[in-house]
This record gives structure tokens, sequence and C-alpha cells, in this order.
């Protein structure tokens, strides 16, 4: 199959596009740096590049990866959101009906979930999030956009038949994170693995099991997250001591934090739940929690990446610019 595949330079890029590879598909790949597996230079808001694109390439299947993301907010206004993240997204859906695509499947984000309220954790429980989460009231451009472009996804499976997997993916990035810094950033993605984190591989592995399961699902949307340990009965203990929550589970996780000089986290104030998609697509993360502590226990490398210097692609090229 010949998939165009959106945002080729990105992180989640350089590990989907070989993985396109060896199950066997051609990969058309565009994004607005060029990069190893970036085929075409351009952005997904030219709508006459898009149709120039699916007019002559033949392609059959999308895999739309391409965005402005969270910390692009600093960088770019809030009609440049729109215009790539909205209107980018209704060029390929257009694109895609009309030259017969046979299945789309497009990256979104668990963050569009997260209303100020979750965010401040002011519940006196954790908040469980799955599919039927809501009412969903995102608290800034980026989660308002990738909202906006779901709609457009559900909207074409709904008018055109499209073939269509939304996937919302909890945190994979492998640089620091942009608010929070009271922990290691090693220390902090350990800890999100509990309840909101996959690595960059399994977010491809889920992208590929997608893009096959389409055409005989329709329409799904779906959180991809490493399986949490816990359960909804846990929520009110997970709040208010997350430790011994976390130890009744993994009783040597206290000792192989302390030996590493981390902590556990005092409370966990959301969980993702992950398990609709395995039900449906038989899709499950194979780093998980559990993981991590067998890589401390074991003295081997951690099984997630980490750079704290990782630049995005279109970041250098827009410093470049400048």
């Amino acid at each position: 199959m010949r998939v165009l595949l959106t945002g080729s330079s990105g992180w989640l890029g350089r590990f989907l596009a070989p993985l396109l590879r060896s199950a066997g598909h051609d990969v058309v790949g565009m994004d607005v740096a060029s990069g190893a597996d970036t085929r075409v230079v351009g952005s997904v808001a030219d709508r006459a590049l898009v149709e120039r694109l699916f007019a002559g390439d033949s392609i059959d299947g999308v895999i739309h990866a391409g965005a402005l993301h969270k910390p692009d907010i600093a960088r770019h206004p809030k009609h440049a959101f729109v215009a790539v993240n909205v209107s980018g997204t209704l060029n390929l859906l257009e694109a895609a009906a009309a030259h017969g695509v046979s299945r789309f499947v497009f990256t979104s984000t668990t963050s569009l979930m997260i209303t100020e309220a979750i965010r401040a954790e002011t519940a006196a429980t954790a908040v469980w999030l799955d599919e039927t989460s809501g009412p969903l009231m995102p608290r800034n451009i980026y989660g308002v956009t990738k909202r906006a472009a779901e709609e457009l996804c559900r909207l074409f499976h709904s008018e055109h038949r499209l073939p269509t997997i939304v996937l919302r993916t909890a945190r994979f990035f492998p640089e620091e994170d942009d608010t929070h810094r009271a922990l290691s950033g090693e220390n902090m993605k350990a800890n999100e693995f509990l309840n909101r984190r996959l690595t960059v591989e399994d977010c491809a592995r889920a992208h590929l099991a997608a893009l096959e399961r389409a055409p005989e699902i329709g329409f799904g949307l779906y959180i991809v997250s490493a399986p949490t340990p816990f359960d909804r009965g846990e929520v009110a203990s997970l709040k208010t001591d997350a430790p011994a929550a976390i130890a009744r589970r993994f009783p040597d996780a206290p000792g192989l934090y302390a030996a590493r000089g981390w902590s556990l986290p005092a409370g966990i104030g959301r969980i993702y739940d992950a398990a609709a998609i395995e039900r449906d697509l038989g899709f499950r993360c194979e780093t998980d929690f559990a993981a991590v502590l067998s890589a401390l226990r074991a003295g081997r490398p951690l099984p997630f990446a980490h750079d704290p210097g990782y630049v995005s692609p279109a970041v250098r090229l827009a410093s470049k610019a400048r």
C-alpha cells in the first residue's frame, strides 16, 4: 500500500516510516522540514500541494501525524494552528475522499481531554479518562484545533464512508516537560508510565495497527497510552497516597526509586484508560511501568527515550529562517 505520512521528519515520523516500510508499505513522507523519510517538503495547509500529491502519487492510505503542537503555542499565533491543524486536516480529508483512499489515520492527543480543572487537579479523587469522558473543553488553541480536526474526521466518515481511526496519543516526546520541572526528566517520564505516557515505538506500532484495521472498524476513536496497573476503584487512594497504591502492586518500587534518587508521585490526578484500543484493535503497548522497574532492577538502560536537548526539525527550520 502506498501510504502518505505527514510529519515524516518529526519524532514520531522517524520511527513510523521505517515501521511502515518493514510492513511492506511504500511511504510518501510529507513535512515542512526535510528529513530522511520526507519525499515532499511542504505544508498540509497548502491545498494545491495536497491536491497535486494525491493526483500524482496514487495514495491508498493516509497517516496524518503532522501538526503544530502544544510547545508551538509560544512560537506561532492562533491562526497558524487553525491553518495547519484544522484546514490542513480538511485538505487531506477532501483529497482522500476525492481520490478513493481506502483508510485514514489521524494523530490526535489526550491533551484535548484536559480541562483547566483537571489540569489543576481540584477533584477529590483521580480523574479516570476514557473515550466517553466529557464534556470536552480543551484549554488551549492546540487542543481546540485537534478537537475540531477529530470532528472533521468523524464527518468525512459519515458523509463519504472513509474508514478513519483517530488516535488520542498520550505523551511520548523525548524532551523535558515545558511546564513542570519539579522532578528530573527521566524520573517524571518513568512516573508517567503509571497513567499517561507511552514510548514512541509503541506509538508507531499503534498507528500501524490502526492503518491495518481501519476498513473493518469504519470509524474509531481511541486513547493510546501504556496500560495503567490501576483500576477505577483506586481513584481515591491514588489522589491521596499514590506511593502506597504503587507499592501494593510493585513492592520493590520504593527501593528501586530510592536507589536512583528518584521520587514516586505523591498523588496521581488523572489516568488514561487504554482498554478500548486493546479490545477493538488488539493493540497493547509493550512498554509499561513494570518494564521501567524491570530495567531498574536489572541495571539496564531505561526503556524509553529521554533527550533534554531534542529540538524538532520544524523548530530548527524556523530558527534558521529568523
